[in-house]
């Protein structure tokens, strides 16, 4: 395993842009992808590339931004509502695979202008609210989740399009590290 040499790498601006960056990549991933491809999933328990854009989108509705107000607002109670990880069911059936990369990127560039209008200082970050599973956490931890969720769900896709040939690549799956995740 990497060994991290430094303790707290976190900077807010890096943070934003790597943020700002997804909607792109994900549009460059599923934009043109067959629907077999979008609803692929390599087992019962998997989502699709099509149900990990759905949990983007509902992420932006409901989660980050939402976590952020409630950290830096002078209320005495900062306790987090819990988060329901996808929205109803037949809430996004109906849209279609460019309507969905349009609405996370609309949702994502009014998140990030209102995180920016925030003007977020560096004390701010150490400011608290309380989730309803891992209790206390800061604003910095909560924005570097917000990028980590990013990265794992986008490995998610990869690792979920990568798998729909894991038999079509014959003796090659030996050199293909992300078919055996």
């Amino acid at each position: 395993m990497t060994q991290i040499k430094q303790k707290d790498p976190f900077d807010l601006a890096e943070a934003l842009g790597a943020l700002e960056a997804t909607p792109q990549t994900l549009k460059v991933l599923l934009a043109d992808l067959p629907e077999s491809w979008l609803d692929f999933t390599e087992d019962a328990e998997a989502w699709s590339p099509r149900t990990v854009l759905i949990h983007f989108i509902h992420n932006e509705q409901t989660n980050w931004l939402t976590r952020t107000r409630v950290i830096l607002s002078d209320a005495k109670d900062k306790s987090f509502t819990p988060f329901r990880q996808m929205p109803e069911a037949d809430e996004y059936a109906p849209a279609g695979t460019d309507q969905l990369l349009n609405q996370f990127a609309k949702l994502r560039k009014n998140n990030l202008s209102a995180m920016r209008e925030f003007d977020i200082k560096s004390e701010d970050l150490d400011r608290e609210g309380e989730h309803p599973v891992h209790g206390t956490v800061t604003l910095r931890q909560l924005i570097a989740t917000w990028v980590v969720h990013d990265y794992n769900h986008t490995h998610q896709i990869a690792k979920s399009l990568a798998k729909r040939y894991i038999h079509a690549v014959g003796p090659w799956r030996d050199n293909l590290a992300i078919l055996d995740l």
